[in-house]
C-alpha cells in the first residue's frame, strides 16, 4: 500500500513527537549525550585509577591523548559509512560495539590494558558525526543550523554531566555494598550497558530520512541519489573548504576539549582553589552547552537568511575572533573574579563557534554531508591532540626545571614550585592557542560559495512548509 511520509521539518518544535524529525532529534541527541558521558566517564575517577593501576604521570597524560586520538580515525570513517548505509544503522552499531571497550575499561588490571581501552573508547566520539548527519537529513535548510547546533550542544553536555553523574552512580553502587575502591569499575560497566541498550532503541525508533530508511527507499524504487549525482570521497577531500572547516573545528571544539581537560589543575595552581570548587567551575563551563551551541547555530541561520551563505561564514569568523580574544585575556588574568568572567565569555564564544561551524557544513556538499561532517568532526580531535601536546610539553619542561631548582628544600616547597611552574606554562600555552584561533578566524573568511549555491540556499531558507509536497513510499 502507499503511505504518505513526512518531509523535512522546517521548525524545531521539540514537543511534537509525532513528527519523525523531532523524534529522531531527541533520540540522536540522547545517544550523543550517552556516548560523551561514557567517553569521558573515567575523568572523575582518575585519582582512583592512578592509585589502583599505578599509572605514572606520562601514562596519565597518554590516556588523555589516546582518548581523543582514536576518535580522529573513527570520525573520518563514519561519515563515509553514513552516506552509504544511513545514520540509523551506523549509530546502532557504534553504540553497541562502542559499549564493549567502555565495559572492559571497568575490568582492566594493568596500565597497558587501560590505555588500550581508552584508545578504543575514543571511537564512540564519532557519535557526533552521525548526529550531525542525521539532523541534516531531517531538517530543512532554514532551521538545519539550529537543529545541528542544539543536538550537538546537548550531546556535548554528556562530557560535563559525567562529573556529577558518575560519582552518583558510584555512590549508588557503594550503597549496594561494593567497596569504594572498586566503585569506578562498576560505574564504567553500567555506562557501557546503557550505551548498548541505547543502540537497540536507535534501531527500532528512528529512520534515516523523513521518507524512510535508505534500504527500504532503494527497495521501493526510490533512489536516494542518481548514480551520476554520487560524489566520491576523493571529491570531498579535494574541496579546500572542507579542510578550512577542519581547521576551524580544531580551533573551537578541539580547544574546548583541551581547556576542559586541563582547567581543573590550572584553576587550582593559579588561584589556589580547592579541587571541588575548581571541578564545579569546569562543570558549569560544560553545562553552557545547553544553550550556547544552539545560539551559534541560531545566529548562523539568521545571518544566512540576511546575507546568504556568505553571512554564515562572516558570523563564524566573527565568533572565532571573539573566542580568541577571550582565551588570551583569560590566560593573563591573576584575579579569580575577573578570570571567571572571561572564562564564561570564552565558554560562550567557543561553543557558539562550534554551532556556527555546523551551520556551514551542510552547504559545502549536499551530496556528501556525511563525508564532510566526518572530516570536519575529526578536525576537532586533531585540534585537541595538538593543543594537549603543546600544553604537555610546556608544562613538563617547566615542572622538571622547578623540581631541579628546588631540590633539597623539602617536599612542600617543591610541590609549590611545581604548581607555580605548571600554571605559568599552561597560561603561556593558552595565550599561544588564542593567537592560533585568531589566525584561523581570518583564514575562515576564504570560504566561498558559487552564485548557484547562494541562489539555492536563498530559496530554501525562505521555504514555506505549506508548499512542501509529501513523498509517497510503497510499503
Amino acid at each position: 500500500m502507499d503511505t504518505t511520509t513526512q518531509t523535512k521539518s522546517t521548525t524545531l518544535n521539540l514537543f511534537n513527537l509525532k513528527n519523525v524529525s523531532i523524534r529522531t532529534f531527541w533520540i540522536t541527541a540522547i545517544s550523543f549525550f550517552l556516548c560523551f558521558f561514557a567517553w569521558f566517564g573515567i575523568v572523575p575517577f582518575m585519582p582512583d585509577v592512578v592509585r589502583d593501576l599505578g599509572l605514572t604521570p606520562d601514562q596519565k597524560w597518554n590516556s588523555i591523548i589516546l582518548a581523543v586520538s582514536g576518535t580522529v580515525f573513527a570520525r573520518l570513517l563514519i561519515g563515509k559509512l553514513c552516506d552509504k548505509y544511513g545514520p540509523r544503522l551506523c549509530y546502532t552499531w557504534l553504540l553497541m560495539l562502542g559499549a564493549i571497550p567502555v565495559v572492559l575499561c571497568g575490568l582492566v588490571q594493568t596500565p597497558t590494558q587501560f590505555l588500550v581501552c581508552r584508545l578504543f573508547i575514543g571511537f564512540i566520539g564519532a557519535s557526533f558525526v552521525i548526529t550531525q548527519v542525521h539532523t541534516s537529513l531531517m531538517f530543512a535548510p532554514n532551521i538545519v543550523g539550529t537543529a545541528n547546533a542544539t543536538s550537538a550542544g546537548w550531546g556535548n553536555l554528556g562530557g560535563g554531566a559525567n562529573r556529577l553523574g558518575m560519582p552518583l552512580i558510584a555512590a549508588a553502587v557503594i550503597g549496594f555494598g561494593v567497596a569504594e575502591g572498586e566503585a569506578w569499575r562498576y560505574s564504567m560497566v553500567i555506562a557501557g550497558i546503557v550505551c548498548f541498550l541505547m543502540g537497540i532503541v536507535y534501531f527500532f525508533f528512528t529512520q534515516d530520512t523523513p521518507q524512510g530508511n535508505f534500504k527500504e527507499l532503494k527497495e521501493s524504487g526510490i533512489k536516494i541519489e542518481k548514480k551520476k549525482d554520487q560524489v566520491s570521497f576523493a571529491t570531498v577531500l579535494k574541496d579546500y573548504r572542507t579542510w578550512i572547516l577542519f581547521v576551524v573545528y580544531a580551533a573551537c571544539f578541539g580547544i574546548e576539549l583541551t581547556v576542559y581537560g586541563t582547567m581543573d589543575d590550572y584553576l587550582q595552581n593559579t588561584f589556589q582553589l580547592e579541587r571541588a570548587t575548581a571541578g564545579n567551575i569546569v562543570l558549569s563551563f560544560a553545562l553552557m552547552n545547553i544553550f550556547a551551541r544552539t545560539l551559534g547555530g541560531f545566529f548562523g541561520d539568521k545571518f544566512g537568511k540576511l546575507k546568504g551563505l556568505r553571512g554564515r561564514v562572516l558570523f563564524l569568523a566573527g565568533i572565532l575572533a571573539v573566542q580568541a580574544a577571550m582565551l588570551m585575556t583569560f590566560s593573563t588574568t591573576t584575579s579569580i573574579a575577573i578570570g571567571i568572567v572571561f572564562l564564561i565569555l570564552f565558554s560562550l564564544s567557543v561553543q557558539m563557534a562550534e554551532g556556527a561551524t555546523f551551520s556551514v557544513v551542510p552547504f559545502i556538499n549536499k551530496k556528501a554531508i556525511g563525508s564532510v561532517s566526518g572530516i570536519v568532526g575529526a578536525g576537532g580531535n586533531v585540534g585537541a591532540f595538538l593543543a594537549a601536546m603543546l600544553l604537555k610539553s610546556q608544562s613538563a619542561v617547566a615542572e622538571k626545571a622547578a623540581i631541579a631548582a628546588n631540590q633539597g628544600l623539602g617536599e612542600s616547597v617543591i610541590n609549590a614550585a611545581q604548581s607555580a611552574a605548571s600554571a605559568s606554562a599552561v597560561s603561556n600555552g593558552y595565550f599561544i592557542i588564542g593567537i592560533v584561533v585568531a589566525i584561523t578566524a581570518v583564514v575562515s573568511l576564504t570560504i566561498r560559495f558559487s552564485e548557484e549555491d547562494e541562489n539555492i540556499a536563498r530559496i530554501d531558507s525562505n521555504i514555506n512548509p505549506e508548499d512542501l509536497i509529501p513523498v509517497k513510499v510503497k510499503s
